[in-house]
This record gives C-alpha cells, sequence and structure tokens, in this order.
C-alpha cells in the first residue's frame, strides 16, 4: 500500500497468487494487470485479464478474484472515493449526471492501460510540483473513456428497509426474521431479494459491512482490538481472517499504510 499524494485516494502496488474471497468496496476501484493473468466474477459479467487489461469495480460491487495458472499476478489499483467521483462527473456532464458507473469489468486497450498507469504514477509520485492538475486532467481523461452516466437503481422498500435495519448498526445481532418484521417479507423472500438486490446473503452482507467499518476505524488510527470490538467481530483474530479473506492484506499491514 503507497502513500497517496491525493485526499480520497488509495494506492495499492500488488504482487500475489491471494484467491479473494466474495466482497465489497465503499470506493470505485481502477487497475492495471501487470504481469500474469486474472480471473473474478463481478456483478457485470465474468472477467478474465491479462497483463496490459484494465480492469474496475463499482462500488458496492459483489466481486471475487483468483490467479490464472500457478505464477500469480501483479496489478496497482487506485481506489477512489465517490466524492472525489462525482465531482468529476459533474464536469463531465456539466452537471446534468446525478451518478455514473464503469461501463465494462475488463478492457483491453493498451492506451487506457498507459492512461492508468499514469493516473496511479501521479497519485503515488513524490514530486509535488503541479500533481493536483495533473491528476485532475488525468483522472478526466480516464474516467471519460471509461464511465457512463445511469440513473440509479431503484432498490425495493422492502428489501430497502430490512437492507436499513443492518445499516443502522451492523454491529447489532439481528436474524432473518428480524429482517422479515422490518420488511413486512417471509425469511425466504427476504432472502431471496436481499441476493437478487445487492449479490450478497443478509449474513455475507452482514460480515461486509463490519468489516467496511473496522477499514475505515483502523484508516482513522484506531487500535485493532479496538476496532474489532467495535465493529461486531468476536476478537481481533476473527477480524483479522476476514481482513485477509477479503482484501489480501492484515490489518496491521493496512494500519501501517495509512499511518
Amino acid at each position: 500500500m503507497l502513500r497517496s499524494r491525493i485526499a480520497g485516494v488509495q494506492a495499492v502496488d500488488a504482487d500475489s497468487s491471494h484467491s479473494f474471497a466474495r466482497h465489497t468496496h465503499e470506493q470505485f476501484g481502477i487497475d492495471v494487470i501487470h504481469r500474469g493473468a486474472h480471473r473474478s466474477l463481478s456483478g457485470r459479467s465474468t472477467v478474465e485479464a491479462v497483463a496490459g487489461d484494465t480492469i474496475t469495480v463499482n462500488p458496492g460491487e459483489v466481486h471475487d478474484g483468483a490467479p490464472i495458472g500457478d505464477a500469480g499476478r501483479s496489478w496497482r489499483i487506485l481506489y477512489v472515493d465517490p466524492a472525489l467521483v462525482a465531482d468529476a462527473i459533474g464536469d463531465l456532464s456539466e452537471d446534468k449526471a446525478q451518478s455514473a458507473e464503469f461501463t465494462s469489468p475488463a478492457m483491453r486497450n493498451a492506451r487506457l492501460g498507459a492512461e492508468v498507469a499514469r493516473l496511479f504514477a501521479v497519485a503515488t509520485s513524490d514530486a509535488a510540483v503541479d500533481s493536483a492538475v495533473r491528476w485532475e486532467e488525468k483522472l478526466l481523461a480516464v474516467f471519460a473513456a471509461t464511465m457512463h452516466v445511469k440513473t440509479d437503481r431503484v432498490i425495493p422498500d422492502a428489501i430497502g428497509r430490512a437492507r436499513s435495519a443492518i445499516d443502522d448498526d451492523p454491529t447489532a445481532p439481528v436474524t432473518l426474521s428480524d429482517l422479515a418484521a422490518a420488511s413486512g417479507l417471509s425469511r425466504f423472500q427476504v432472502l431471496r431479494g436481499f441476493v437478487r438486490t445487492t449479490g450478497l446473503t443478509p449474513h455475507a452482507y452482514i460480515v461486509q459491512r463490519r468489516i467496511d467499518r473496522a477499514r475505515q476505524m483502523i484508516a482513522g488510527g484506531t487500535p485493532l482490538a479496538t476496532a474489532a470490538a467495535a465493529s461486531g467481530f468476536a476478537d481481533q483474530s476473527h477480524m483479522t481472517r476476514v481482513f485477509v479473506r477479503k482484501y489480501g492484506v492484515s490489518p496491521r499491514a493496512y494500519a501501517n499504510a495509512m499511518a
């Protein structure tokens, strides 16, 4: 994990044979494969990418990831906060867009891959001179090539109420019966509707929201044991197992990178 000069952006330079469990991110992610090949299942399609390909992920999009072959793969990825994306999309659409998303989970375009690589270099460069304007220029160019305006997906009211019951306090114990009562649906309808709407079962969604909270607290300097307890995990070891499975890096390494 590299230090980024741009507020709201995280930069990761990875070389790994790790297979990532199904998870989501709160940010937009865009990366370029540098070595090897990669396969993942995203909310848009199955991805198979090789060196030079660009991969994208939208916030909340369920995906996993594994190397193709035994040699692993390397990639450089930027995670961009939605607020920065909203500002850029506002410029690109002359403030007509409510939101936008990456259109393709994988793109084989050498010019685009080079542009994303340059964007990564600007975000992580030690040279502060003109870095802000260079970042804005390259970010707008990359987003113009990879994003399109979208209307927000309508979440069924009943499932929205069930999801809110989790989002309001992900640390609270909850059962399918609780979610059924909150939504006015049967337990099976909640389970089926939740998977269709979010891509995750209610339990998997709870775990994801808890690890999201833990990641935010760790990034803010909260001690690991405190973050684990405050995020609803049984203990620090439980949080660590989930963190590594989903993100491929330990909470301690993440904390050190954010310090």
